[in-house]
Order: C-alpha cells, then structure tokens, then sequence
C-alpha cells in the first residue's frame, strides 16, 4: 500500500529536488505539548496508548490538523520494536525508556529476537494505515538507530555520560558488533513494516550519536546505520539521519544513503551545507528553546534559520531536535505560518544560488 498525498513538498525537499515554499513539521510534534493531546492520552505508559490504533491515528493527525504543517510522524516511540519482542524495557513518564535488567553479556543476545511486524507491532502498522485514508500530507514512519537504542539498553536508561555504552563498545567490540547487527535487522524489519503500510517517508533517529569522535563512529556505528538505509533503499522512499551534537559527523551522514540530513541547533545550516557538500537535503534547526522563550524571539529566529537555508539542494524547516512539553502551541503555529510565508523567497533564492555555482 503506497500513500497518496496532495501535499508532497516534505517528499520532493527531501529527495533534493525543487519546491516553491520551505515545507516544514516538528520533532515530536504529535502529543507533547498540545492540550488536546493531553485530553485523549491513556493514563500509563506511552506504550499502552501506541497500542491503540484509532488513540495513535488522532494523535498523529493533531499537530496537522493544529499547525497546517506539511507532513505527519506517526506516533509511535524508537524503542517499540525491543519493547515488542519481549527484550524488558518500559518508558516512564517523566524519565523515558527503563531496562530493569540492562544488556551485559553474550547471553543476552538472546532477547533480542527477530521483529515479526505483522505478529509483534501490528498496532502500528494498524495505525498507518488507518492515516493512510485519512492525510493528505506525507506520512513519516521512523526507527531508532543501532547506537541510540543500544544506548538505553546498556545504560539502563537515559544518561548523560554513557560510560557503560563507550565501556562495552571498547572493552568488548565482538559483542558489541553482535548487538548492533541484531538492532540493525529490528530497524529494517520494522521500516519496511511501516512502508508497506503506507508510510511515504522515514526517519532514522540516532539522537545520541554525537557523543561519539568522527573515528570511532566510522568504525563502531556508521556500518550499521549506513546498512539500514542500504536494506530501504530499493523502497524509493525518501529518508532523514537525524541525531544531536553531530557536527562532527555530518560529512559520514551524507554518505550514510539518507537522502536528507537532520541538523540540531548547534551548527548553522550554512556550515552543516559546507560539511555535507551539498550532496543531500537538509532538515532543521530552530533551537526548539526559542519557542519557550516567546513568539518574538521564535519568529525572529526562525527568519535566521530561513535565511541560513538557501544554498541547501532541498531543504526542510523543522527544529533542531523535539518539541518541549512545555512550548506553547500558538507560537508553533505561527512559526508554521512564518515559513509558508516567507519560504517561497528562499527557495527562490536557494535557485538563484545553485544556478550561479554551475
């Protein structure tokens, strides 16, 4: 089942090719912070609300409906799939992923079995395709990345210091390569699980690679992450690589088979532009803390970061990582509205300058 949409600006700036407006949409904009959200979420976990289809489908489609932005994520968490083949992880409010019993050893290769989508997260393909008749814009499926998921079941939990990450990775290598190639095949399962469904687009989150140095991340990560988009690409589907404080790596992620890069706030677009050398799109980098700080500020930043995307192939108006619980949705719209407004003079711009380097 392939998706139809009308509004296709998100598909055709991440492919690189042109597109008369900057499309744009938010990290963790589906829940979070919207007051409608908060009025259908199912008390407990995150994962018990994931697991109704119809809850998951309204949610998704509240920030579209909210912001009039150009693509929906599914809702859904990175850590579904090891959650659905029985590995021992939850998500806490407040605090996020929790694993009682850590990653530690060869024996616990065990837990982390083959995803069967259509068995373990049904719901989620259910959700899809229940958005498939419903939206109009792009629908974006996502995945954890190797690293990042890896991190949370070494760790226990989220952490700042990821000493027992970096301790297995280099006190260890063999095991450790044997967990990335397991969490490698439950992304790729669960993607394609999701595009089948219906997803147009898809994102691969590797949020914490950037604690990482260039070299080891060539040896120790970008394999995995790299085979994931490998495996996808027959799909024809555009794809993100997203992750934070990852300057450092941009260059390995335009090389990763993404056909955008994902840019966090610590690094304008004109430099993460150099770094990739213009060979894929790019998608970002509002500092998701301007919305915070108020509509002045927010908007008047987010014409910088509009300013700072017009050499990009194709580019995408997005924060430079999620939606804080507290932004206020008023201000995200009219961020919304600043881009569609003003986006169609960048990408004018963004010709005119490509046009002059040929």
């Amino acid at each position: 089942m392939s998706q139809k949409v009308i509004n296709d600006l998100v598909i055709k700036a991440a492919q690189g090719k042109p597109t008369p407006t900057v499309p744009v949409w938010f990290m963790r904009q589906a829940g979070r912070s919207l007051p409608e959200y908060r009025a259908v979420r199912k008390r407990g976990s995150i994962l018990d609300t994931i697991k109704d289809p119809r809850l998951s489908a309204e949610i998704t489609l509240q920030p579209v409906q909210r912001y009039g932005v150009d693509a929906a994520i599914v809702y859904s968490d990175i850590i579904v799939p090891v959650f659905a083949i029985g590995f021992g992880i939850e998500v806490v409010e407040g605090k996020g992923p929790v694993v009682p019993q850590p990653f530690r050893n060869d024996g616990d290769l065990a837990r982390l079995r083959n995803l069967e989508p259509e068995i373990d997260t049904s719901y989620v393909l259910e959700t899809i395709k229940i958005l498939v008749e419903e939206l109009q814009v792009p629908l974006i499926g996502f995945a954890g990345a190797p690293f990042t998921v890896a991190s949370y079941l070494i760790e226990g939990g989220p952490s700042r210091s990821y000493i027992k990450t970096k301790s297995l990775m280099r006190s260890n290598p063999a095991l450790w390569h044997k967990l990335m190639e397991r969490l490698s095949r439950l992304a790729i399962a669960s993607l394609e699980s999701q595009i089948a469904a219906g997803a147009s687009m898809y994102q691969l989150f590797d949020s914490w690679a950037g604690i990482l140095s260039p070299s080891e991340y060539r040896v120790m990560v970008a394999p995995y992450s790299n085979a994931i988009f490998s495996a996808l690409a027959e799909k024809n589907v555009p794809s993100v690589h997203f992750g934070v404080g990852t300057a450092g790596l941009l260059d390995q992620m335009a090389h990763s088979g993404a056909s955008a890069v994902g840019v966090d706030d610590r690094v304008s677009l004109e430099e993460a532009h150099r770094l990739t050398q213009g060979k894929v799109a790019l998608q970002g980098n509002l500092d998701p803390v301007n919305i915070l700080i108020g509509h002045d500020i927010a908007i008047a930043e987010s014409k910088k970061v509009l300013a700072s995307s017009a050499k990009s192939v194709g580019y995408i108006f997005n924060l430079g990582h999620g939606v804080l619980p507290d932004s206020d949705p008023r201000i995200l719209k009219s961020v919304a509205d600043l881009v569609h407004d003003q986006g169609a003079a960048i990408r004018a711009a963004a010709s005119q300058s490509q046009l002059g380097e040929q």
